[in-house]
């Protein structure tokens, strides 16, 4: 059985120990648009070592310390074909600003396992502390097309009802056309974002940009247009990816700001609005 979902889920925790530096940091930043313009004060934040400040998704990548897709199907209990699976949704939550280097634990679990009919959606965790206590929470969704119907817990509604009223915000963000290429080397390796026979087996007419780098740059575009620039407000983050996105499109973040918190969507421009971010907030001080 390709899914085991009782052994998956008494599978005890892994636990590693992840470190990163100031450029693994800026080659993060890179990946998701920063630096442009090039000289702007506001872009050497993210891109100059003497005024580095990291942007809380950076969490996603550090030190390769969540295992995200990939590393989730190596979990006991799940054995899948790598074609078949999704990125279905990402939750961070922060617990203290991120460091610009560090070393840290990271502790991987699954947390949930759920039976959508069609598909199964695999929730896996990671928890980061160093020295000092806790830095932040990774939630991150799989989905498993053609692996559900195994009698399992459907799960939880994260859907929520859409913002009301205009944006405060509607920002655009264009994307390189070799975007996917630079994120990746952050860490995240799956072929779907870079080899087009791979992205053809797995449905795709061409590789898509990775939904953690949209998640990102929609991330860095709110705190800088509503949080003053300062990612040390960002308290938690959840998304659900509804839609792909390829290299050389350009996104189109809406934004509403609310107390505590900024709803956000995000659709790409170039076809006309179809939906890649939803379910989207920022919750901050």
């Amino acid at each position: 059985m390709p899914i085991d979902a009782a052994k998956a889920l008494a599978a005890p925790p892994r636990t590693g120990e992840i470190s990163w530096n100031s450029k693994d940091v800026q080659l993060y930043h890179l990946g998701i648009g920063a630096g442009v313009p090039a000289t702007d004060p506001d872009e050497l934040r993210y891109t100059l070592e003497s005024r580095l400040h990291v942007l809380p998704s950076f969490a996603t990548v550090a030190g390769s310390g969540a295992p995200g897709v990939i590393g989730g199907l190596s979990m006991p209990g799940i054995e899948v074909d790598l074609a078949r699976v999704l990125h279905g949704g990402q939750h961070l939550t922060v617990h203290r600003p991120l460091p610009t280097e560090g070393t840290a634990t990271a502790t991987h679990r699954i947390a949930g396992l759920y039976d959508k009919g069609k598909a199964a959606v695999l929730v896996l965790r990671t928890d980061v502390a160093d020295a000092d206590g806790p830095l932040w929470t990774n939630d991150a969704e799989i989905f498993i097309r053609g692996e559900g119907g195994f009698g399992g817990d459907r799960g939880p509604s994260v859907r929520l009802e859409p913002p009301a009223g205009e944006p405060d915000r509607v920002l655009e963000r264009p994307l390189r056309e070799d975007q996917a290429l630079l994120y990746r080397l952050s860490g995240d390796w799956n072929p779907l974002h870079a080899d087009p026979e791979f992205a053809k087996r797995a449905g795709f007419d061409r590789p898509i940009l990775h939904g953690l780098c949209t998640y990102g740059i929609t991330l860095k575009a709110v705190v800088d247009t509503l949080l003053d620039g300062d990612v040390t407000r960002v308290r938690s983050y959840r998304t659900r990816f509804a839609g792909v996105v390829h290299p050389g499109e350009t996104l189109r973040i809406r934004a509403w700001s609310g107390e505590g918190s900024v709803r956000v969507a995000v659709s790409a421009a170039d076809r006309a609005d179809a939906p890649v971010l939803t379910d989207t907030i920022v919750e901050h001080t």
